[in-house]
């Protein structure tokens, strides 16, 4: 992909805003195509990754080969292969035979790759995108006075943490979980901590914390929702989800149907490494040899309410099951509630463009377009109401780049697959 100088009048093929994994896929794969012409602005000033979970060990729910390129394009010099060669890890890679990378070695994997791009501009807010009819074009406005002119957008802004209703004015130090490792020495200060939600994040916070027990005297409790500490579904038909074919099932489906398959599916994409959860039954079975360890595991129990006074957070919960309300006092309070997409502030100019559901989120085309015309405004995740658990699945993201691709340039530069499963989704 040609870099142009920029100046004001300057037109591009398309703007990425923001540079998580998908957009710099899509980087990454646009590089070499002389034909299109892109800038994508990241208001960080470097590429980065869920920092805040980078324990020890952690590592992808998804193998290597999910990685930036490689299912749209397995010569890409962006691969995660080539960056392990340029490393000096191939062998090691080889010898270790697993293949999932560490999140540690996959954020400097992606710092690598957007290292080496000449197409990011980090340290570059948006404020606002309008769109200029008179030349057909989307005009997005930086923070700075900059101005970049395109005939796309292609929005990679991510899912912010979320906090729960209960804590939305909630004072205090309590984390998201996306804060943890930032402020775990400071949490382990604490006399006891309260750990809220379900799935991977809380189950590796969990584990970490339980781990040092006994080294800092904490109390330690682990509270979800969720009728059980369940493991993330990932059988091979199960995979099949995550195809062209299922996206095409789903995408056809009654809108009240694809959301309450939304609520379902949970396990297909949030649940926990089986691996994980038969280590943390194998830690506490170890930690209680000596005697009870001070922790509790509790499940059906939503978090209603909360307050903060003195030091102390007194949480409400209503067990579901029973029907029955309970408070927990803790000292420290870490939400592992994971994250929801919220629209960006700075396409308020341009809503009357873009399409939304009955529920008023993106109404997301089979090409991953939103606006009205069908290709001039693209999305990047957000789309699990849409496209299923393909959405935030790191596997399918060279596939949705591949498509978009395809609509930026009008014909198929990489292949885009048409049918993968063996199964069939639909009468």
């Amino acid at each position: 992909m040609t870099a142009r100088p920029e100046s004001p009048a300057a037109t591009h093929d398309f703007v990425g805003i923001g540079l998580g994994p998908f957009n710099l896929g899509l980087a990454c794969l646009t590089e070499p195509i002389e034909e299109l012409d892109g800038v994508f602005l990241e208001s960080k000033p470097d590429f980065e990754w869920h920092a805040g979970m980078f324990l020890e060990g952690a590592h992808l729910q998804t193998p290597f080969m999910s990685d930036l390129v490689t299912l749209a394009d397995p010569t890409s010099p962006y691969s995660f292969l080539n960056y392990l060669k340029e490393k000096g890890r191939l062998y090691s890679f080889y010898i270790r035979e697993n293949f999932y990378p560490l999140r540690v070695e996959y954020d400097d994997y992606c710092r690598w790759a957007a290292n080496k791009l000449t197409s990011v501009r980090f340290s570059t807010t948006v404020a606002r995108v309008t769109y200029d009819e008179a030349a057909r074009l989307y005009v997005v406005r930086t923070t700075s006075g900059e101005e970049f002119r395109a005939r796309h957008l292609v929005l990679g802004t991510g899912t912010p943490p979320y906090i729960p209703k209960a804590c939305a004015d909630l004072g205090g130090d309590f984390l998201h979980n996306s804060r943890y490792m930032a402020h775990k020495a400071e949490l382990q200060k604490k006399e006891s901590i309260t750990l809220v939600g379900s799935g991977q994040s809380a189950a590796e916070i969990y584990y970490d914390l339980l781990s040092e027990i006994d080294v800092h005297g904490y109390r330690l409790n682990w509270v979800t929702r969720s009728p059980r500490f369940f493991p993330l579904e990932y059988t091979k038909l199960t995979l099949e989800m995550t195809s062209p074919e299922y996206v095409d099932y789903f995408r056809e489906l009654p809108e009240p149907t694809r959301y309450r398959l939304t609520a379902e599916q949970k396990g297909l994409f949030k649940g926990i490494d089986g691996d994980l959860i038969n280590e943390i039954f194998d830690l506490l079975y170890r930690k209680n040899l000596g005697g009870p360890v001070p922790t509790r595991l509790l499940t059906n129990s939503a978090l209603r309410g909360a307050r903060y006074e003195n030091g102390t957070y007194t949480l409400s919960f209503r067990q579901e099951e029973q029907g029955k309300d309970f408070e927990l006092a803790s000292q420290g309070l870490v939400l592992a509630t994971g994250y929801r997409y919220a629209e960006p502030e700075f396409l308020k100019p341009v809503r009357d463009r873009l399409r939304y559901d009955s529920q008023g989120n993106f109404d997301v085309a089979r090409n991953y377009a939103i606006d009205t015309t069908g290709r001039g405004v693209f999305l990047q995740n957000a789309g699990v109401h849409t496209h299923s658990v393909t959405s935030p699945d790191l596997g399918m993201g060279a596939y949705r780049n591949s498509y978009i691709i395809r609509e930026l340039l009008g014909s198929e530069y990489y292949p885009v697959e048409k049918t993968i499963a063996f199964q069939e989704f639909s009468a």
